[in-house]
């Protein structure tokens, strides 16, 4: 039994370690699996948002751009049974939360939802690395998923 530790060291030593990735799927036209440095090239948002009792400048992807990639309409276009899908975010450790599908179009709502992977200029650490959903105007940040891996859109039952 002395070899079981050395054999897990060995093993964990040359298992490649797999970049964190982001999910997007369900009813949409195009699901999308993006990495880290996908996305960090999309197009950048930055808002100021606070929880529990402090303020931070938080930076990343609007999820209405990952929507939108994924072939959610928006806009205009957002009408009918469109607007009864909802957007399921899920954690790392199995926490998920519902938003309805408006709640990310900026036709409709003031309200920004980002996956940010930045706050105050560094990249997230701790349990909030990789990425964290954040909402501004929510009162409690209660739909803020830390360590997001899935966005899933669900259409209701017919």
């Amino acid at each position: 039994m002395r070899w079981l530790p050395l054999t897990l060291l060995l093993w964990t030593a040359f298992t490649p370690v797999q970049s964190p990735t982001v999910k997007i799927s369900g009813a949409v036209a195009h699901p999308l699996t993006l990495a880290a440095s996908d996305l960090a090239a999309l197009p950048r948002t930055t808002v100021q948002a606070s929880a529990h009792d402090q303020t931070g400048t938080y930076e990343g992807v609007a999820v209405r751009e990952l929507l939108t990639r994924a072939g959610v309409p928006s806009g205009e276009a957002l009408r009918g049974a469109e607007l009864a899908k909802s957007v399921v975010v899920t954690g790392a450790d199995g926490y998920r939360v519902a938003f309805g599908v408006a709640e990310f179009d900026p036709a409709l709502t003031d309200r920004v939802a980002i996956l940010a992977d930045r706050k105050d200029g560094a990249p997230h650490t701790g349990n909030a690395a990789p990425i964290q959903l954040i909402v501004t105007g929510e009162k409690r940040p209660a739909r803020w998923v830390r360590q997001v891996v899935s966005i899933e859109v669900v259409a209701p039952p017919r």
